[in-house]
Order: structure tokens, then sequence, then C-alpha cells
């Protein structure tokens, strides 16, 4: 008799920890939104760091960031015209930098951002 209550509980026990994992677990992963790539959150990151940058004359430091955006964007690895256009405009926002036009990089730095923002 003794031995059938706590194969009984054990039972239950497990069935309560299969049941309320879920639960416990799933806060863990609420950082992030499920379908948010990370690369192309590091390069909506950079991208927006080129823009700043640009905005205060720093050509050099546009392109820096840009490019990094750039590599993050092409490593993301996702089928999405927004991914596509913001490709785009940080190639470009990286050609101007490089030529010293920093208002340029900025205005494709921004458009870069502003398109990988919505890549879902």
């Amino acid at each position: 008799m003794r031995m059938k209550i706590h194969r009984s509980a054990l039972v239950m026990a497990a069935i309560g920890a299969l049941a309320g994992a879920p639960m416990l677990i799933g806060p863990a992963f609420a950082g992030a939104p499920p379908n948010i790539n990370k690369h192309v959150a590091e390069a909506v990151e950079h991208a927006k760091g080129a823009a700043s940058h640009g905005k205060e004359g720093h050509a050099d430091a546009c392109v820096e960031h840009a490019s990094e955006a750039l590599k993050h964007a092409t490593a993301a690895g996702v089928k999405n015209p927004h991914l596509d256009e913001g490709i785009k405009h940080l190639t470009e926002a990286v050609k101007h930098g490089k030529a010293g036009h920093a208002d340029a990089c900025t205005e494709h730095a921004d458009g870069g951002a502003t398109h990988l923002a919505e890549v879902k």
C-alpha cells in the first residue's frame, strides 16, 4: 500500500512538471520577438549609428558603421524586399562616405535603417 502511494505521488509530480514547464520556460524566451533575426537587429543599430555620425559630418565613422551594418544585413540570410533595399542603401552609404560625402552617407544609412527595421 505504501509503495502505491509513493508511485502515485511520483506520477503526479512528473505530470505537473511536464505541464508547468512551458509556463516557466516561456518568459526566458520573451526577450526578443520570435521573428527578429539577430543580424538584422545589429544591422539596424549600425545603420542608425552611421546616420548619426554622418549628421555630425563624420564621413569616416559613417562608413565604418555602414560597412558593419552591411556585413550583418548580408549575413541575415532572409528573403525580404526590405532587406534587399536596405542592402542597396548601405552599399550607397559606404560608397558616398568613402568619397567624403557625409550628407549622402547619412541619407543612405538612414534609408537603410528604415528598410531594415521593416524586415520581419
